[in-house]
């Protein structure tokens, strides 16, 4: 019997984002794939190559003690962003991982934190090195902080 083929992102999220409650069904499956980042609960919003948007709703369980949303699940957000653009603009056809993580933080973050990334992807085979930035912002669209990403990507000849 042959091996199911597991699932890429770009497959899940095209078949899920256009149903009813599809973005809320991708972000589940997400947080079961990649059970750390789906601890803070963020919702997808828009994916495509290169480019994501997540959404993180301030709540208890993501507060500090500041009663602002805590700093790590800051830098959760702003990976998981860097990480969705990345992973689906090389989805199937090669593998990337971070190697350098770097966060700044503007101001106090409260109220729903939306993380916006989009990168240019190489195209040319080998082994690269891939900037990605998230830009985190509060609902007025005041950025609070500001994920840089290091993403080494092996793309396949």
């Amino acid at each position: 019997m042959l091996p199911l083929a597991r699932p890429t992102i770009s497959s899940v999220w095209s078949r899920t984002s256009r149903l009813p409650f599809g973005k809320r069904l991708f972000s589940r499956f997400l947080a079961r794939m990649v059970p750390y980042s789906g601890s803070i609960g963020a919702a997808v919003e828009a994916l495509g190559d290169g480019r994501s948007r997540v959404a993180l709703r301030d709540r208890r369980a993501v507060r500090n003690h500041l009663g602002s949303i805590h700093a790590v699940a800051l830098v959760n957000l702003g990976e998981l962003a860097t990480g969705l653009a990345v992973m689906h603009a090389v989805d199937g056809v090669g593998r990337g991982i971070v190697t350098t993580l770097k966060m700044d933080y503007f101001k106090k973050a409260r109220g729903t934190i939306t993380a916006t990334c989009a990168i240019e992807m190489p195209s040319a085979p080998g082994t690269h090195d891939v900037e990605a930035i998230a830009h985190l912002h509060d609902a007025a669209g005041v950025e609070v902080a500001r994920a840089t990403a290091t993403w080494r990507i092996d793309l396949p000849a």
